[in-house]
């Protein structure tokens, strides 16, 4: 699958919590984590599982930086 979003990042699923509706997927990424919230749906579909390699897709309109 192609996708215009540029922000990808490889990684590999370090932990999967599946909620009633939502679940959490803690992705490694390059030694840091990305936590991503999606649906318990689309983690079954996928069958996304710890030690999968995934990328975590970023598309937003806004981030924001503070020092």
């Amino acid at each position: 699958m192609t996708l215009s979003a540029r922000n990808q990042l490889p990684g590999v699923v370090k932990s999967v919590v599946l909620g009633t509706v939502m679940a959490e997927v803690v992705v490694d990424v390059a030694g840091h984590q990305v936590v991503s919230v999606i649906t318990r749906h689309a983690v079954e579909a996928l069958d996304i599982k710890a030690g999968d390699s995934v990328k975590a897709v970023i598309k937003s309109t806004e981030v924001m930086l503070e020092k």
